[in-house]
Order: C-alpha cells, then sequence, then structure tokens
C-alpha cells in the first residue's frame, strides 16, 4: 500500500512538473480509480490548487478520475468530488463532470484553446464507457464547443414543468431512464457538467424558464460528499433541496444489494418527492 501511494505521489508530481515546462502539451494523468488519488494529495494541495495564487504559475494539467457509484465498494466509487471543490477559489482550476463524448472532446481542447492554462479535474464515471447515452454523433465533436450545463431537450412547455431535477455525471442516466419508462412530462433534468467555475449565468436563465417548478440537486454521493455543500454554498439566487445518500464516513457501501437499493431509493425519491 505504502509503495502504491509514494508512486502516486510521484507520477503526478512529474505529469505536473512536465505540464510546466511544456505548457502546449496536453498532460493527462489518470488514476485507475479515483479514490487512488489520495495519495497524491500533497501535489494537490501544495501545487494544483494554490500554485497559481501563491507564486504566479500557470498550469495546464489534467486530472482523469473515474468517480460514480457503481457497486464496487468504497475503494473504487468515490474521487473525493467534495475535496477538490473545497479547495476552489479565485478561478484557481477547473471542475467537470461530463457525459457526453463530444463534450468531454472540446473540453479537452479548450484547455489548450485558452490563452492561458488552468489545473483541469474531470470526473470521469467507467460505466459513461459503455452507456449509449453518452455517444455522440460525428457532427457533435465538429461543431460547437464545451457545454458547462445541458437543459432539458425534450421538454416543449416550461410553464408545464412542476419540479427540476439538477444533477451531475453518471446518475443522470438513472434519472433520464426512470423518466422515459414512466412517461413523466412534468419533470425537466438538467445537466451540470462544469461544477467549477459555476455557470451562474446560465443557472439563473434557467431558473427563469423553469420558475413555477420546484428544485431540488440529486447526487449518488452522501450528503456529507460530493457537490452539496459547494452547491449549498455558492448557488445564488435559486431555491434547491437536496437528494443524496444518508451522511456517511465511508464513501460507499462494501455490499452491492445495498448500493442498488440505495441508489434505487434516490431515484425514486427524486420523483415522488
Amino acid at each position: 500500500i505504502y509503495n502504491s501511494l509514494l508512486s502516486e505521489y510521484a507520477v503526478l508530481g512529474f505529469e505536473y512538473g512536465y505540464a510546466l515546462a511544456n505548457p502546449n502539451a496536453l498532460v493527462l494523468w489518470e488514476a485507475q480509480f479515483g479514490d487512488f488519488c489520495n495519495g497524491a494529495q500533497i501535489i494537490i494541495d501544495q501545487f494544483i490548487a494554490g500554485a497559481e495564487t501563491k507564486w504566479q504559475r500557470m498550469n495546464g494539467v489534467v486530472l482523469l478520475l473515474p468517480h460514480g457509484y457503481e457497486g464496487q465498494g468504497p475503494e473504487h466509487s468515490s474521487a473525493r468530488m467534495e475535496r477538490f471543490l473545497q479547495q476552489c477559489a479565485e478561478l484557481n482550476m477547473v471542475i467537470t463532470n461530463v457525459t457526453t463524448a463530444s463534450n468531454y472532446f472540446h473540453l479537452l481542447r479548450r484547455q489548450l484553446a485558452w490563452p492561458f492554462r488552468k489545473p483541469l479535474v474531470n470526473f470521469t464515471p467507467k460505466a459513461n464507457l459503455r452507456h449509449p447515452g453518452t455517444y455522440s454523433m460525428v457532427n457533435e465533436f465538429c461543431n460547437g464547443g464545451f457545454k458547462e450545463i445541458y437543459d432539458d431537450t425534450a421538454v416543449t412547455d416550461a410553464g408545464a414543468i412542476k419540479k427540476v431535477i439538477m444533477c451531475s455525471g453518471k446518475i443522470y442516466f438513472d434519472l433520464l431512464e426512470k423518466k422515459n419508462k414512466e412517461g413523466i412530462t412534468d419533470v425537466a433534468i438538467i445537466r451540470l457538467e462544469q461544477i467549477f467555475p459555476l455557470p451562474q449565468n446560465q443557472l439563473d436563465e434557467l431558473y427563469k424558464k423553469y420558475s413555477k417548478a420546484i428544485w431540488y440537486w440529486v447526487q449518488e454521493e452522501p450528503v456529507n460528499m460530493g457537490a452539496a455543500t459547494f452547491l449549498r454554498m455558492n448557488v445564488k439566487n435559486i431555491n434547491f433541496y437536496i437528494i443524496s445518500r444518508q451522511a456517511s464516513a465511508a464513501t460507499a457501501t462494501g455490499y452491492a444489494k445495498v448500493h442498488a437499493k440505495e441508489q434505487a431509493e434516490i431515484v425514486n425519491t427524486a420523483f415522488t418527492i
């Protein structure tokens, strides 16, 4: 275990230095599972989160951290999104959790197209690699750019929407599946693809659009983890409730049956509360 932690620390340190020395290169560091970034926490705390403020040194290194509740236990579920969001301030880095292949492409393209450099931390659910909902048409790669937020394209009458579900990442597909299966038409599902910097202006526009609806933030993580606390502190002008797992010391349960029960409860609550 010690050697594994030490290697994560050393490799991320190397990649950070490489990105610093060669800002025109797209440098990506991926943990096998997002939890494994724990071993590199010193590099994250001392350099990635604070180097621009402390030493005026920009860096465009990209962290790809598999993150998603798939029933594989507490060591293979969470990349500790809440830790990164807690360190977000002064536009020091970018935190994303994308749901489509084309948006992922445009995210990486933007990373080098920018006339400046910022560390990017992207949470990448492994289940999304196999989910057909993440696939994109060729023209979606060739046109447009990165989308910080996705509105619900199935909504034809915003005035008829009674509930808005905000979410990010893998759980979107669970929510969408239930919505389509049961033919629910009075609920809109909004995907937050970029969590920091928060696309507040776009959220405000959607809040005006769905002004008659009750808003909820739905996440897979326990309520003391994920983006819930960050959004509660930083989302302005929007009143919303939180639906999540119960607060927990461990990131996830170690039992697949318990995981499935918890996941189903979150999705059901989102539509029935």
